[in-house]
């Protein structure tokens, strides 16, 4: 198709394009935890029981807020892109390995590791041109 090989002209609109999806998303997802205040942070840091950290979870509820409300924003603008990325990356696989855990399945568990492996995928690749970071 060599109509749709033209479009690899614009790889940095499609990365404009996911990381304001991805942005926006993530900042619709986090924004509600964030406001749950520390009930809400104790239940979501409970997750992190999966792999064995038991102490402290509101603040690991906390910490997962703000990586997605922040770290949404953060993708959104395209700044501290990869460290974000990663960031993102590592919630999504506690919260795929939280679902795994309490027996949710693999298409229960399918949404954070299908977000995770592209934030993963966009660690590598950077954020574009269109961005703060501008790599």
């Amino acid at each position: 198709m060599a109509t749709l090989s033209s479009l690899s002209k614009f790889k940095n609109t499609g990365l404009l394009l996911i990381r304001i999806g991805l942005g926006i998303m993530f900042i619709m997802h986090g924004y509600p935890k964030l406001l749950g205040g520390p009930e809400r942070w104790e239940s979501v840091g409970g997750a992190m029981g999966t792999i064995g950290i038991t102490f402290l979870p509101m603040l690991w509820g906390l910490l997962a807020a703000l990586a997605e409300t922040a770290g949404g924003f953060f993708f959104l603008i395209g700044l501290l892109f990869r460290p974000t990325a990663v960031v993102l990356a590592f919630t999504m696989l506690i919260a795929a390995l939280f679902h795994l855990g309490k027996g949710d399945g693999l298409m229960g568990a399918s949404h954070a590791i299908e977000v995770g492996v592209v934030f993963l995928g966009l660690a590598f690749v950077g954020p574009g041109k269109y961005s703060i970071d501008k790599r």
